[in-house]
């Protein structure tokens, strides 16, 4: 058996899960590597990246280089004497650092690869209308999330899946394969797969303002798949006109009406309990929305306190 003093790279929540599980399993984690401190909110405080916060809680050896390529920082690293490093959402290595280690540097990708490399691999599994999805392990190359591969699993995305619940069971399931991983390494037993080049693959592209928007005028069922595949964030998004007052609103969930009518696209139907919004197929229903400057609430706590005119829609 191999003996892993094993560095970790991650950020956000998801990152967390898996630090967790390793912890938990009395891996050797000797150092960790996160985003450095940003300012958010009004007061500009500085924020700790997820990651940190839980580091800093197992008293664990923690860097925030802003430069990976920095001969400081990878002096620092190199001084750590790891022989193994493990990425979990983070940004991309240049080759100095993930050609450190002896026995490399594995990342956990939250796509069946080749499909989904990017991002946002899991807001695009649900936004396309896929049925299945899954984790991979792969060794770091010198491109994004193209290097060999070493175990992957599957999951079906239940009909219903938001990007948020979605996100949680890939998070379970991705620290279970990382440990899988772990366990070949440490025995010498890794078989790595190129990834296959020729087929035609989809991208997790970063999401933008523009790709979160709804457009009205497509199918009913590729409006439902963008809803849940961007909540709870960043959300999808629509411009409400509503007495002649142009609104940013953000859509956290919504049901499908497939129904016959002859109502201009984008129109809102409502009532003192529902919201509905005509689409080619039939109607968008709103269960949840946020107004500018408000929180996220149900329609018809919505309703209890605003007026839509009869010529209100959504553009």
């Amino acid at each position: 058996m191999r003996d892993l003093r094993i560095v970790f790279m991650g950020t956000p929540g998801f990152a967390v899960t898996i630090l967790k599980t390793l912890v938990n399993e009395n891996y050797n984690i000797i150092g960790v590597i996160t985003a450095p401190d940003k300012p958010a909110g009004r007061g500009r405080k500085l924020n700790e990246s997820a990651v940190k916060v839980y580091a800093n809680s197992k008293n664990l050896n923690i860097m925030q280089p802003t430069n990976l390529k920095d001969p400081q920082f990878n002096e620092q690293l190199k001084a750590l004497n790891a022989n193994l490093q493990i990425v979990v959402a983070f940004r991309m290595l240049p080759e100095i650092v993930w050609k450190m280690p002896k026995y490399g540097t594995f990342n956990l990708h939250a796509s069946l690869l080749p499909n989904y490399r990017g991002a946002a691999p899991i807001n695009w599994a649900i936004i396309n209308g896929e049925t299945k999805t899954g984790v991979s392990t792969f060794f770091i190359d010198e491109k994004i999330d193209t290097g060999k591969m070493i175990l992957q699993r599957e999951i079906n995305i239940d009909k219903n899946e938001n990007a948020g619940s979605l996100h949680d069971k890939l998070m379970t399931l991705g620290s279970s394969l990382v440990i899988e991983t772990l366990n070949l390494i440490e025995k010498g037993k890794v078989k790595t797969t190129p990834q296959p080049e020729n087929l035609k693959t989809k991208t997790a592209y970063k999401l933008n303002k523009e790709n979160c928007k709804i457009d009205w005028f497509k199918p009913i069922n590729s409006i439902d798949n963008l809803i849940r595949g961007l909540s709870p964030y960043p959300a999808a998004w629509s411009t409400l006109v509503n007495n002649e007052k142009k609104l940013e609103v953000k859509i956290y969930s919504a049901e499908t009406i497939i129904e016959s009518h002859s109502l201009n696209i984008g129109k809102i139907v409502f009532s003192k309990k529902e919201i509905k919004v005509a689409v080619k197929d039939g109607f968008i229903k709103i269960l949840e929305i946020k107004f500018p400057g408000k929180r996220t609430m149900d329609v018809k706590s919505l309703l209890n306190g605003y007026n839509f005119e009869n010529d209100a829609k959504m553009l």
